[in-house]
């Protein structure tokens, strides 16, 4: 969600001025941070949890299905819940119905950037306990139903990727006419967007740093019938009230693909996040390295978006939509003209892949690391000065390559080394698929990292089957010293990869062979915690191949006993040398069998089951058009699939039968 403060916002010809001047002025805030913090240290790591919502409302008689824009009033009725509100302690047991007083801690809602968006967090953090894993589920299940009590009764919190019709012709209720001032779209209106200052100034001043509207194209699903060459019949090639108009007459529609021009087609998607709390900052670096390959291998498990604006994608996965919704690159930094005003080429969207590791790791070899990382040299000198090791230095140098998007005038009268909110300015509006987060100042909380490439699951059981698999692979890392690292560079190729049609099953991703860990000595190399000491290191090519996501997380053992464990049974390994009782251990079964199932193709990710639903639809005409009969009879099904979790037999394909 980012940053939600309160100010007069500058509109971009003024925020480009003094967009320096905030840039120094966050480097001093982290020095600030640093110095302070960089000792600090917490008795054991903890985790949350973060559940977006699509807020759908039913027409029963007209046979549709829209987005409901009633997010603030939602937000206004959980707000003034004094029930809610006075709640506290643990996790209700709904399974068994029971909801003792005053045994609850009440979840958390927040706004997100489109207005039929609820976000959800626990009302605390997890513990790793493995016990409190069991009550991750019970917990999504809960803030499910708060929130669909506190809607209509035509509404419904649905967890899809994104809605399929955004963007077409009576699409959100209310409805609104499309092309407003801040988005200039063509196909959604202003009013669509959360009202906060902050969203409508993010999104015009991305368009106007850009220098014209931000351009999306999907490639699209050819069925028999698809019209080819496809040309977006949603896409009006006549309009002429803004300066922008002209960008599809310029090209911005691409032949063969979806079109789409504003923010809310990325930042209206739905995704599950988690953030972990370390034990320290060491903790921390190497959390964050050694999750960034398995970023990936997550967001192609847990595919979910076949949809755009009505039509068959020939993507499953929503990371590259979101990365082009915000990209505010001009066309000097994206190498389409030579630079003259700008500093540098700038090769990704500031939302995209990590290009950074940042461990102090003897494991982290120099070849891992991106040759081409554009950094703000200046800042970096000044981090390094300021005490700030040249790994970390260099991490954020690179981040603040961007300008700040939304300023606020009423920021700008003094530094205030006491708060961070000029950091947190450049630093949350970098949405990369790891976050290093550092301590807010005057807070209680350590050093987070969080894991964000995941698509949102429709069912609370698979989301939190992810998330309880996140959380073990993290204890299994820190706990065997586990070594992931392949070249960054591979890392972002992997990303790609992800988006293919059921990638799952039919692609393959780079992985490093052996995860135990080597570390370089003299030359050499000691032993990890199972493996004797081991020849000099080998050629950065030959540790890493390209494997399949079942080999990846199934394992790829050879007749030997050789080869890739798998992530899966690392999982095992570490819950069988931690002693978990029978009962806790079963339980927690049920979810790693959940992705093993998953990555061994038994089991459909949301994205091909929502494909197939689509094409055994008797209105579908297999030309890649999801009209909104077909729509409303999706909605409807994956609610039920919500509420019913496979229980019934539907969407057994995703869930298995007998759960």
């Amino acid at each position: 969600m980012g940053l939600l403060a309160i100010g007069t916002p500058l509109e971009w010809p003024e925020a480009k001025k003094v967009a320096s001047h905030v840039r120094a002025w966050g480097i001093e805030q982290l020095l600030a941070i640093w110095n302070h913090a960089k000792g600090k240290e917490r008795d054991a790591m903890l985790w949350g949890d973060e559940i977006e919502y699509l807020v759908v409302a039913y027409d029963e008689d007209a046979h549709k299905v829209r987005l409901s824009l009633r997010q603030a009033d939602i937000l206004a009725a959980l707000a003034s819940d004094e029930k809610l509100l006075s709640q506290g302690g643990g996790v209700p047991d709904l399974e068994r119905g029971s909801v003792p007083e005053n045994d609850i801690t009440a979840p958390v809602f927040h706004p997100e950037f489109g207005r039929f968006m609820l976000e959800a967090t626990p009302g605390k953090p997890w513990g790793i306990g493995f016990k409190d894993l069991l009550d991750v589920e019970r917990n999504m299940k809960w803030r499910r139903k708060i929130a669909k009590e506190h809607m209509d009764s035509t509404e419904f919190p649905i967890t899809l990727t994104t809605f399929p019709s955004l963007g077409r012709e009576d699409c959100t209720i209310p409805s609104y006419p499309v092309s407003g001032p801040k988005l200039r779209s063509q196909f959604v209106p202003d009013e669509i967007a959360n009202p906060h200052i902050r969203f409508p100034t993010l999104a015009a001043n991305i368009r106007a740093r850009r220098g014209r509207k931000v351009e999306i194209n999907v490639p699209i699903f050819k069925d028999e019938k698809t019209p080819w060459p496809f040309r977006d019949p949603t896409v009006n090639y006549d309009l002429h009230k803004w300066p922008e108009d002209d960008d599809v007459r310029n090209g911005a529609a691409k032949e063969n693909y979806i079109y789409m021009d504003a923010m809310a087609f990325g930042m209206g998607s739905c995704c599950l996040q988690i953030t972990f709390q370390a034990k320290n900052i060491e903790e921390g670096r190497k959390m964050y390295d050694q999750l960034s390959p398995l970023g990936p291998i997550l967001l192609a498990l847990t595919a979910a978006t076949p949809i755009y604006k009505g039509f068959l994608a020939d993507t499953d996965v929503r990371w590259n939509q979101i990365s082009k919704a915000v990209d505010d690159r001009t066309a000097e930094e994206l190498g389409e003209k030579p630079l003259k005003n700008d500093r540098w080429r700038v090769p990704k969207s500031r939302y995209a892949s990590n290009s950074t590791y940042i461990s102090e790791d003897t494991r982290l070899r120099p070849e891992y690391l991106d040759p081409n990382l554009v950094i703000d040299t200046d800042l970096k000198k000044r981090l390094v000065e300021g005490g700030m090791d040249d790994l970390l230095a260099t991490h954020f140098a690179h981040l603040f390559i961007r300008d700040p998007i939304v300023v606020f005038s009423e920021d700008l009268k003094e530094l205030d080394l006491t708060k961070a909110d000029h950091f947190e300015n450049l630093q949350s509006t970098n949405w990369q698929h790891m976050r290093f987060k550092p301590p807010p100042p005057g807070s209680d909380m350590g050093w987070r990292v969080e894991f964000r490439p995941m698509e949102i699951q429709i069912t609370d059981f698979e989301n939190a089957a992810f998330s309880i698999f996140i959380v073990l692979i993290t204890r299994a890392i820190l706990s065997y010293d586990l070594n992931f690292y392949i070249p960054i560079t591979r890392v972002s190729e992997n990303m790609e990869t992800a988006h293919k049609r059921d990638a799952v099953n039919t692609e393959k991703f780079y992985f490093r062979k052996d995860p135990f860990q080597v570390r370089s000595v003299e030359g050499g190399a000691v032993s990890g915690n199972s493996r004797p000491a081991t020849p000099p290191l080998l050629p950065v090519e030959e540790e890493y191949t390209l494997m399949t996501i079942n080999e990846i997380i199934n394992g790829q053992p050879d007749k030997d006993g050789n080869g890739f464990p798998g992530l899966i049974p690392l999982v095992e390994n570490y819950l069988d040398s931690m002693n978990v009782d029978v009962e806790t251990r079963c339980a927690l079964a049920r979810y790693l069998e959940l992705i093993r199932r998953r990555a061994d193709g038994s089991l459909w990710t949301a994205a091909k089951w929502i494909r197939e639903f689509v094409k055994r639809h008797p209105k579908y005409a297999r030309d890649s058009q999801v009209d909104d009969e077909i729509q409303y009879d999706l909605v409807k099904t994956v609610e039920g699939i919500t509420r019913s979790e496979g229980r019934d037999g539907v969407g057994a394909e995703m869930l298995g039968r007998g759960r």
